[in-house]
C-alpha cells in the first residue's frame, strides 16, 4: 500500500517545486546539465561537473523547508586556467540554461572605495538591470498576440472617420426628444461604418497596404533621458530611481510622425505591450530572479590578488586588497541598493576565473577564499581538442563560415585532413608564442579565408569550394616559420 502510493506522493511533490522554483527547466539532472554544456564546450568535464552540481543544489534548495532554505547559501566557484579554454563560456552558456539573470565583470576594472573606478555593488546594479530585460522580455511575448489586435484597432481608427455615437450612446433627455428615424439613421451610419472596418482589416492582413504613408501620433519617451545623478555608490541609484519614478508621472510629449502602415503597426503594438505590461509585478519578479538564481562571472580575480613575493602591501598591493575587502561584503551577502530597490546577494551564484599565473588563489585573502570552496582547474587544451572544437559544437567555427558564405550562394567544404591541419597549427602556435586558447582559431580562419571572404561574391558565385590541406600549408606555412611575424598574425 505504501509503496503503490509512494510515486504519486513523489509526483505531487514535484509539481510543487515548478512553482517555486525559477529555473526554467526544473527537471534537468547533474548529467543532464553536462550533457548540454557538452553541445557548446570541448572537455573540461571537472568545471562542467562542478556547476552543474551548484545548479542542481539550487533546486534542491527550493524543496528545502522554509525554515533552513535561507540557511543554505551557494557554493560559489573558482575556475583556475589559461585564457581561451572555455571559463566565461561555461558560465554563460550554465546561465542559458537555467534561465537566470548572468552578467560578467572584469575584477581589474574595479577599484576600492575612495579611489577612481566603479565600486564592486555596480554589478549587482547590472544583474538587476539584466534581469529586468528579460522579464520585461518574456511579459511582452505573453501579450503580444493582444498588442497585435490593439494595434489593428487603432490602425482602423487613423485609416477610418470615427464612428459617430449612436442614440444608445447619448444622453437619456436626448434620446427621449430624437424620433425613430434618427435612430435608423444612427443604426445605418453603424452598420456602414461597422462593414467599413472590416473590409480595411482584411486589406491590412492582406499586406497589400503595408507601403502606404499615414500620419500618427507617438508619444516621445526623451524625456530625462539623458538625466544623471551623481552622487556617493548607492545613493546615486536611489535618487536616480525617484527621479525616474517622477519623471514617468510627467505627461508624455506626443509629436506627429508620416511612417508606412509596416512601420506605424510596430510602434503601435511596442506602445500597446508598454500599456499591457504591469512594471512592478516586472521589477518584482526580476528581484526575485536575480536574489534566487542570479549568476555573476568575475572574470581576472587573479588581478586582484597580491603575489607573496615581496613588497611589504604597498603601492597597488593596497588597492588590490582593498578591492577584494569591498567584493567580500557582496559574495558574503548583503543588501545592495538599486534603481528597482534594494536586492539580497545571500543567495546568488558567484563563479570566478582567473589564470593564476603569477598569483595563486592562496594569495587572495582568507576571508575571500572561504566564500569560494569549490576550486576546479581547467587544462589548457591540445591539438585534439582543437579538431573537436572545430568540428563538434552546434556553433563550431567552420559550421558558422558555412552559413556565412551559404548566404552568398558558395558552398564551402574542408577535408578532415585540412581541419586536422588547422588544429595542429593552432597548437603548435599557441605552445610556440602565446597560448590564448581556442581564440587562436579565429585568428588561422581569418587568415586562411581572408582572400576568398574578400573576393565573394565578384570572382566566386554559386560555386563550391574545397579547402584541402595543401591549401591550408600553402596559406599559413609561412607564417608559423616566421616566428616573429606569427606574433603580430597568428
Amino acid at each position: 500500500m505504501t509503496d503503490q502510493n509512494q510515486p504519486k506522493v513523489l509526483e505531487i511533490h514535484e509539481k510543487t517545486t515548478v512553482n517555486k522554483s525559477s529555473i526554467s527547466n526544473e527537471f534537468l539532472t547533474p548529467n543532464e546539465i553536462v550533457s548540454r554544456l557538452d553541445k557548446y564546450i570541448i572537455g573540461q568535464q571537472e568545471a562542467k561537473k562542478a556547476v552543474a552540481i551548484a545548479l542542481r543544489n539550487r533546486l534542491r534548495r527550493q524543496n528545502v523547508s522554509e525554515d533552513l532554505r535561507d540557511e543554505i547559501m551557494p557554493n560559489n566557484i573558482i575556475m583556475i586556467g589559461p585564457t581561451g579554454v572555455g571559463k566565461t563560456e561555461i558560465a554563460r552558456r550554465l546561465a542559458k540554461l537555467a534561465n537566470a539573470p548572468f552578467v560578467k565583470v572584469e575584477a581589474s576594472k574595479f577599484t576600492e572605495v575612495g579611489y577612481v573606478g566603479r565600486d564592486v555593488e555596480s554589478m549587482i546594479r547590472d544583474l538587476t538591470d539584466q534581469a529586468v530585460n528579460m522579464v520585461r522580455n518574456e511579459k511582452s511575448e505573453e501579450v503580444k498576440e493582444k498588442a497585435a489586435d490593439l494595434a489593428e484597432e487603432r490602425l482602423l481608427d487613423i485609416l477610418l472617420p470615427t464612428v459617430p455615437a449612436s442614440p444608445y450612446e447619448r444622453d437619456e433627455d436626448e434620446v427621449e426628444h430624437s424620433g425613430d428615424g434618427d435612430k435608423a439613421e444612427a443604426d445605418l451610419e453603424e452598420t456602414i461604418n461597422r462593414k467599413s472596418r472590416e473590409k480595411m482589416l482584411e486589406r491590412l492582413r492582406s499586406g497589400k497596404m503595408e507601403d502606404r504613408q499615414i500620419e500618427m501620433e507617438l508619444s516621445s519617451d526623451s524625456q530625462g533621458g539623458m538625466m544623471q545623478i551623481f552622487g556617493p555608490l548607492g545613493q546615486m541609484e536611489e535618487l536616480g530611481g525617484i527621479m525616474q519614478d517622477l519623471m514617468s508621472g510627467l505627461p508624455k510629449k506626443r509629436k506627429k510622425r508620416r511612417v508606412t502602415i509596416a512601420e506605424a503597426r510596430k510602434l503601435l503594438e511596442q506602445e500597446e505591450v508598454q500599456k499591457l505590461i504591469d512594471m512592478d509585478a516586472v521589477v518584482k519578479e526580476a528581484v526575485r530572479k536575480v536574489e534566487e538564481s542570479g549568476i555573476v562571472f568575475i572574470d581576472e580575480i587573479d588581478k586582484i590578488a597580491a603575489p607573496t613575493t615581496g613588497g611589504g602591501g604597498k603601492g597597488p598591493d593596497v588597492s588590490r586588497e582593498g578591492v577584494q575587502r569591498d567584493l567580500l561584503p557582496i559574495v558574503e551577502g548583503s543588501n545592495v541598493a538599486t534603481k528597482h530597490g534594494m536586492v539580497r546577494t545571500d543567495h546568488v551564484l558567484f563563479i570566478a576565473s582567473g589564470a593564476f599565473h603569477v598569483a595563486k588563489p592562496s594569495d587572495l585573502i582568507p576571508e575571500l577564499q572561504g566564500r569560494f570552496p569549490i576550486r576546479v582547474e581547467l587544462k589548457s587544451l591540445t591539438e585534439e581538442d582543437f579538431y573537436k572544437i572545430l568540428t563538434q559544437p552546434k556553433n563550431a567555427l567552420i559550421k558558422q563560415y558555412k552559413a556565412l558564405l551559404q548566404t552568398e550562394g558558395v558552398k564551402l567544404e574542408f577535408t578532415d585532413e585540412a581541419i586536422r591541419e588547422l588544429a595542429a597549427i593552432a597548437a603548435q602556435v599557441n605552445e610556440s608564442v602565446e597560448n590564448i586558447g581556442a581564440r587562436r582559431l579565429h585568428t588561422i580562419m581569418t587568415n586562411l579565408l581572408e582572400e576568398l571572404m574578400f573576393a565573394i561574391p565578384e570572382k566566386f558565385s554559386d560555386e563550391e569550394i574545397e579547402v584541402d590541406k595543401a591549401m591550408v600549408e600553402k596559406k599559413l606555412s609561412a607564417i608559423i616559420r616566421d616566428r616573429d611575424l606569427s606574433q603580430y598574425i597568428l
